[in-house]
This record gives C-alpha cells, structure tokens and sequence, in this order.
C-alpha cells in the first residue's frame, strides 16, 4: 500500500493516478529521471511544454543535474544496501560452483550451457543476471565483452567466466573467474594467471578509506607492467611503460567499477566525487586485472596468442581498509585447482 511504502521508504508518497494534476499545478522547476517510465517521462514534456531549442536545453540540464545528484547519493552504501550486495555475491559464488560441476557436460556442448547453468542459480536465487554472462572459452577471452557464448569448451582450454546474480531488489554482484577446463593450468595458463592474481592482490591492498579511487588501478598496471617488461613483451623501463600506456595493449580496460544498482553504478557521478575523489566507508567497487594475448597479435610469442585471463571480485571499502566479498570463491591458481577438483567429484 501507499502507507507502507511510505514508511519502507522514508518519503512521501501519492497515488499515481494523481501525478498529472500534482505536475501541472507545481510551482517549482520540474525535474525527471529519464528513461524508468515512459509515460512519466511522456507526460513532463508535457507540462513542460517546451516549444524551442532553448527552452529544451534548460530541461534536459535541469534531468542531468538531477541524474548526477542520484548518482553522487548512490557512491556511499548503508548498511541494507551492503546486505543486498553480499547476498548476490554469496549467490553468485554458489553460480560459480554449478558452472565448474557442470564443466564435463559444457565439454560435449558449448559456451551456452556454462550461460545456461549460470543463468538457472540467477534465476532460483534473484531476480535475473545483473547483466549479460561472459563465458569465454579459449580465445574468446580475449574479447572483453563476449557475450554470444556460442564457442566450444575444449579441453585444454582456460574458461573465463564473467557473471553476476542480480536480487529481487535488483542490486547486482559482479564477480570473473578464469578456470582451466580440464581442471589443471598448464605451465604457461599458470605464468599468465599467476601475473594477473599478483595485479589483483595489489590492486586490492590499495583499497581503503581516504585513498584516491585510482589507486587502485594504478597498483595493479604496475604490476602487470612489471611482469609485461619481465617477459620480454614491453621495452621497459615500467615507469616509461606507464606513462605512454604502453601496457593496454594487453590489458585492454580499467581495473574496477563502482558496483550496486548496476553493475557500473553511479557512471555519471560527479568526477570530483567518483574518479578524482577519494575512497570511502559504504563503498562498493571491483578489482578486475585482466591481461588479454590476441589470436592474431605477432607481437606475442606464438603459444601466448589466444591466453585471455581475468580475475574480479567485489570489494568493500571499511572504516578499517577493505573486506572482499567474494572471498569464498578461490582466486589463487592452487585453489582454483583445488575447487574445481572437489566440484568435479561431486559431478
């Protein structure tokens, strides 16, 4: 009813039916957030009445402020919100283990029965997937956002999975993990993976209350900066790799997200207050170092091409420093082994 969600919610609320008459008979300047009802949406251009450019602009700066003010609101979690949070993410850690049991039937199959699997826990535990499943196997991973899951799942291969259970609130987790289909990384999939979990430690060791949002990522590019130069792949020195960027070349995308209502929230904050602000207690973000080795990239060594590897999980920023909480999924390339060996013996 109105009263209780009134009282769920802390604010006002009217019966819907009588929005017309209450926004035609305001007085204050009129603001709207595009693209949640179309017949609201509708019906304020209506009131408003725009009829030139002018008039138009001062609108759709008056729904822009009020998108970023949103934003800057939704940087910070209360502690509901963590609660939401946590519960997709233990959701989603239960996903991941479907996939991994379900591994030997994706062999005789495709990328879409890993999706589907996936997609079953979303669907059990939430309300959907938080945004379209990545299952990339093979050289598909080296495509960041691969979504048509239509590759096969070959032995031998590396399987990057990139999912996240949405709940019935619609607060979304957002958790990759790159797994070797046969249940052991060769010795190369190890160097790679090893690489980009060393970036992740720290990358996650930079998050804490007070420090500036890039840190983070700066932590982490370092690392596979460093590791890049080692290899021969990059002509170091690494201060010079990063200051030219070199390294994106392989690692193709930032380290990390604000997460919660999307699965990148709060996009059109202010930057002031999202990427050249600083950390804060509440808020949510990923860590995700991937490095990325193109099939047809000839400045790689020929048995690296087609390597795509990255690892993600959620993060809380504390008044402490910082608690990952998607801990309960193995990250380290012992322990991915050594889950997906007890998961494929109960398969």
């Amino acid at each position: 009813s109105l009263q209780e969600a009134s009282a769920l919610f802390g604010v006002a609320t009217a019966d819907v039916r009588t929005l017309p008459e209450a926004l035609r008979s305001g007085t204050t300047a009129l603001r709207v957030a595009r693209g949640h009802d179309a017949d609201v949406d509708a019906l304020v251009d209506e009131v408003r009445g725009d009829t030139d450019s002018e008039a138009r602009a001062k609108s759709a700066r008056l729904d822009c402020e009020l998108g970023v003010a949103l934003a800057d609101h939704r940087l910070v979690k209360d502690e509901w919100e963590v609660g939401q949070l946590q519960r997709a993410v233990d959701a989603t850690v239960r996903g991941f283990g479907d996939v991994a049991a379900a591994l030997p039937q994706a062999r005789d199959t495709s990328e879409r029965f890993v999706e589907g699997t996936f997609f079953l826990r979303a669907r059990v535990e939430g309300n959907d997937v938080g945004y379209g499943t990545i299952a990339a196997s093979g050289s598909n991973a080296t495509t960041l956002h691969w979504t048509r899951n239509d590759g096969a799942v070959r032995e031998g291969d590396l399987l990057l999975l990139d999912a996240g259970v949405e709940t019935t609130t619609l607060y979304t987790a957002d958790v990759t993990r790159t797994m070797p289909i046969s249940g052991t990384f060769t010795d190369l999939q190890r160097k790679v993976y090893d690489l980009v979990y060393a970036a992740q430690e720290a990358g996650i060791a930079a998050v804490a209350p007070g420090r500036p949002f890039g840190d983070f990522h700066k932590a982490a590019q370092r690392v596979l900066a460093e590791g890049l130069v080692e290899w021969g792949l990059l002509e170091g020195p690494v201060e010079r790799v990063l200051e030219l960027g070199l390294q994106r070349r392989y690692t193709l995308h930032g380290t990390g997200h604000m997460l919660g209502l999307d699965v990148h929230d709060c996009a059109v904050a202010r930057q002031e207050a999202h990427l050249y602000g600083e950390l804060e207690a509440g808020m949510v973000l990923t860590v995700e170092p991937g490095l990325y080795f193109q099939p047809d990239d000839l400045t790689v060594p020929e048995e690296l091409r087609g390597i795509g590897v990255r690892i993600e999980d959620d993060v809380l920023v504390t008044e402490e420093g910082r608690t990952v909480m998607s801990a309960a999924l193995p990250r380290s390339a012992a322990e991915v082994e050594a889950w997906l060996a007890e998961r494929l013996s109960r398969a």
